[in-house]
């Protein structure tokens, strides 16, 4: 470890790229580890919406126009889960993997978030039998048949869109009584026909022989319950942030990493980019806004040292 890297960026979603590409364009020595299949949540997307100007319209293609670029520039790929983040002797950090152990200057956390389970009856158990996470994907899966989208955000009026082109009815659930979408969003969702919007309602349960075949669902204002058919379940009510092999100090719970006006953690020298970090805005474009700073600080920093 007497070589250490420039920047060592743990996670290969658009942000993490997107900064390797960036920071190994600035002559710095640049490593990336996924464990995973590199991409993260983008390749959920086969139609970015809205898509960052002159960059390429699916999820698909834009990783691995990303992860081309980051090699061709020199970047190391490491194909390993990285387990712990270590104080580095004489400053800096050590970034465990399954492998090794590798000396960074600085560190990237990049690694993203998973989608946030509604923790009710049945949402395990008919995962990809009706219960899945990305319309575009598995739209197709149950054309012609009623759908549900929980959720009232950006990425669950998204949701509903899509499944609007293959379904003849998708019930979209919120808990509360106005989205907090944008309001091209809620405009769109409003003049789509198959969407039924359900405000002060939530899924309790989800039920079927074999496959998914119906949602319960009770209305919060009147206790009211009904059994609504559904062969198509989406939940978007937010994301978990992997932050697991992060030291002590940088993580509060599940709460996504706070970070100051240059993405840096609490602790120097650690930054935090994309859907890991708090404040995040949830789109491609802030994913690559949040490269560009974080490598931007990060070359300041090691300038001045």
């Amino acid at each position: 470890m007497s070589n250490p890297y420039d920047i060592f960026i743990i996670g290969s979603g658009v942000a993490g790229m997107a900064a390797a590409g960036q920071a190994a364009q600035r002559g710095l020595r640049v490593a990336l580890a996924e464990g995973g299949m590199f991409g993260g949540l983008v390749l959920n997307i086969n139609r970015l919406w809205p898509g960052p100007e002159g960059m390429p319209e699916s999820g698909v293609d834009l990783a691995a126009e990303l992860m081309m670029r980051a090699t061709e520039l020199g970047v190391e790929n490491i194909p390993e889960h990285v387990t712990a983040i270590e104080p580095g002797e004489g400053g800096g950090w050590t970034v465990v993997t399954g492998a090794a152990r590798h000396a960074a200057r600085s560190v990237i956390v990049a690694s993203g978030a998973g989608h946030r389970p509604l923790g009710i009856p049945g949402e395990a158990e008919f995962q990809h039998r009706g219960v899945s996470h990305c319309a575009d994907c598995d739209g197709p899966m149950v054309r012609g048949k009623p759908g549900m989208v929980v959720g009232g955000g950006d990425s669950a009026l998204q949701e509903a869109l899509i499944l609007a082109e293959y379904c003849p009815v998708v019930h979209l659930v919120h808990r509360g009584d106005r989205f907090t979408a944008r309001p091209d969003f809620v405009e769109a969702v409003g003049a789509a026909a198959p969407i039924s919007v359900r405000f002060g309602t939530v899924v309790e349960a989800l039920e079927g022989a074999g496959g998914l075949s119906h949602a319960r669902l009770r209305d919060l204002r009147s206790g009211a319950q009904d059994r609504v058919e559904v062969q198509g379940f989406f939940a978007m009510v937010g994301l978990v942030p992997n932050t697991g092999f992060l030291p002590p100090g940088a993580v509060q719970g599940q709460e996504p990493l706070a970070v100051d006006d240059h993405l840096e953690t609490s602790l120097p020298g650690m930054y935090a980019i994309g859907a890991v970090r708090a404040g995040f805005g949830g789109e491609v474009g802030h994913a690559l806004e949040d490269a560009n700073r974080a490598v931007a600080a990060i070359c300041a920093r090691l300038q001045a040292a």
